[in-house]
């Protein structure tokens, strides 16, 4: 069976990536990224002021705005490849 994930570029080596993914659940991926998108809502603000608060507070819009949407993906793996697919139109 050939490897689930083959790195397109040499900036995922040494991060673990590269072999095969054993038992890779992507619904359980999902999850994760649902979990990481709540714990960016609770995160609390660090004693930072001026311009510096603001990147703070922009990067953790972006950071659940991220997490959100992939936590909201509907997930699958067929033949080695992983799809998200996320409903970006807007609610009726």
């Amino acid at each position: 069976m050939p490897p689930l994930y083959r790195p397109r570029s040499s900036r995922c080596v040494g991060l673990g990536y590269g072999g095969p993914v054993p038992d890779f659940d992507p619904l359980a991926m999902v999850k994760r990224f649902q979990e990481r998108a709540d714990a960016v809502k609770k995160r609390g603000m660090p004693p930072v002021e001026g311009p510096e608060r603001e990147r703070f507070i922009e990067q953790a819009r972006v950071d659940f705005s991220d997490f959100a949407m992939i936590g909201d993906a509907q997930a699958s793996l067929e033949d080695g490849i992983l799809t998200f697919r996320v409903d970006l139109r807007p609610k009726p």
